[in-house]
Formats: structure tokens, sequence, C-alpha cells
């Protein structure tokens, strides 16, 4: 089987913010890569830096209080921080396309979606209105929405959740990108139509062999979705490895954590119902970060090292990384 090359390298990513405390980073020292047609998850809580890191791949890093301090972000041969802004225009959106959280913020509530995803097609193919139009619609029945021609004339307020979302989705890949970025896709909408958004970015990855970063703090979507797993925790990155991996052979305790929050169904009803797990506390200010590791107050294995000095990243097996004092003691 032929090798999948690198499309995505991400090295050594800090993002910086100034604030009435003085300057926070946000993202320290991220590093990861993305191959070519790969589905990958990035996993945290709120706030641990998820969709930070997605912004700074699309150069949306809000300015001027916000600024990539540090790093490098490869996309093919081309390092993004390095390219002017017109550059990176012809990039995002195009050959980088990104599905935001929460679709009724992001369409235009003023426009009809024919018309906005058709905006995208004329401004990244210099095609002509109507073919624009014609590429809208085409797009729009890839997504499975009903009544594709009766759709290109509403309006955002007109449709409900999960019809939003997959016009967000196929605004998105209108132009066909190499890397989707979906932030928290399916957020506010019911399981039914969450299994269906999935079922739906899996097939066009397949259809299209586009890259999927999916970010989510959703362990169990992970699990369905992605080949490899990246986990979050205030600002840095904590475990990486293959998902199979992770879920059953997990080395920091936060990935842990995450994975007994994952509710599992009993096959026999009247087996003795379980507690569900939680972590204790909450993702830390960033403002008032303490020395050592940042999960040390809410980690029940933390010892005297984990307070006073922060973990480096080892190699646990060639596709496996951590960064935890005691990994090797837990297990």
């Amino acid at each position: 089987m032929k090798q999948k090359e690198t499309i995505l390298q991400v090295e050594n990513l800090c993002v910086d913010f100034k604030t009435r405390e003085g300057s926070v980073r946000v993202l320290d020292n991220i590093d990861f890569y993305l191959a070519e047609g790969e589905s990958i998850g990035v996993v945290g809580e709120s706030g641990c830096g998820k969709s930070m890191t997605a912004f700074s791949i699309m150069g949306l890093v809000p300015t001027p209080s916000g600024r990539i301090s540090n790093g490098s972000i490869f996309f093919k041969s081309t390092d993004l921080l390095k390219i002017s802004e017109e550059e990176m225009q012809n990039i995002r959106g195009n050959r980088i396309s990104m599905i935001f959280q929460e679709p009724m913020t992001s369409l235009n509530p003023v426009f009809n979606v024919g018309n906005q995803i058709a905006e995208s097609v004329q401004r990244h193919q210099q095609v002509s209105r109507s073919e624009a139009k014609r590429k809208a619609l085409e797009m729009l029945m890839a997504v499975n929405i009903p009544a594709p021609e009766r759709r290109m004339r509403q309006y955002p307020h007109e449709l409900s959740g999960g019809m939003r979302q997959r016009i967000m989705i196929a605004m998105a890949l209108s132009c066909q990108p190499s890397i989707l970025i979906a932030d928290e896709p399916t957020t506010a909408l019911d399981v039914t139509v969450q299994a269906q958004i999935f079922d739906l970015l899996r097939a066009i990855q397949k259809d299209m062999d586009t890259a999927v970063i999916l970010i989510t703090h959703d362990m169990g979507v992970i699990a369905e979705f992605a080949e490899r797993v990246i986990v979050m925790y205030a600002g840095r990155k904590v475990e990486e490895g293959k998902i199979n991996e992770i879920i059953t052979n997990p080395f920091h305790p936060y990935t842990r954590g995450l994975l007994k929050c994952v509710p599992h169904l009993k096959i026999d009803p009247g087996d003795k119902r379980e507690m569900l797990a939680e972590i204790p506390g909450v993702v830390p200010d960033l403002s008032k970060l303490a020395k050592g590791c940042h999960f040390a107050s809410r980690c029940g294995y933390a010892i005297s090292r984990c307070f006073n000095d922060s973990p480096v990243e080892e190699r646990v097996n060639e596709n496996h990384s951590v960064a935890c004092w005691r990994s090797g003691d837990i297990q």
C-alpha cells in the first residue's frame, strides 16, 4: 500500500494573548501532523485550546490581542505563517476549509443559502455566476438536502439546525478542499441528526479523499470517526496516538478520565447501575497557571514532581506519545 504523504505539519505552535493580567499563553508548543485523506480527532474540555489550534491553521487568530508567537504550520511545502494575507485568502475556504461550531452565527442572515455557497465558489474558482450557482446546487444534493432547488432560495432562519449544518458542510466542501476542519459540527443537534452528519462526513471524505480534523469534547464521537486522536489540556498536547491504542491503553490520567465520562449502555437491563464518572475540578485559568503539570491539581496520581516540573513528551511506541511523569506507573 502506498504511504500517504503528510499534508499538514504543525511544529512548536505557540499562541499568546494580551490581557489585563499580561501576556497569556493559550497554546504551548503544539506539534502534530495530518496525512492525505486521514481523519484525526482533537479532544479536550472547553478552554483546552482545540478551537484556537484550528483558528491558527486558518489564519484567524483574533488580532491585535492575539498573536502566533512561535512555530510553523506547513501546508504541503508552504509555511502558512510566512505568507501574505492575500495568499492566505486563496487557501482559506479553498484548499483548507472549516465548519464552525454554530451555523446560525456563521451564515449571513440577509442572503439566501444558495447565494452564500455560490459566492465561495465564485471567489476561489473564478467561474461565472450561473456556473457557481450550478455548483452550489450540486453541493446541496451531495449533502442530501431534500428539495435542493427550493432550499437554494431560503434563508438560514427558515432552516432547521441539522439543515443549516448541512449547508455549512456544503459551503466548506464546495471547492473540494484538501483539508476540512470540523469544529464541534454537531453542537446542539439531537443524536439522530448527529449520526446523519457524521455518516455524511465519512461518505464525503471517502469520495473526495479529504483529510479531516474533527474537534470535539466527546471521546465517543472520536472513537467512531477518527483514525488518530490528539488529547489537549490547558493549551498543551498531553497524549497522541491511534484511536484503538488510546481507547484500550491510555497512558495519561486525563485521557483515562475523558474515557470514563463516556456513557455505556447495559446489555442486561437488570445489571446494577453504575454512577457516571467525572473528572473533579475545572480547567484552570490560563492566566494563573502554576508551574509543573497543568493537570496535577485534578489528578489522583499526582506526586510532588508533577507540581514542580512540566512533563516532557515521550514515545510509548512509534504511534503513541504521552506527556506525564507517571504514565509508566498507572497502567
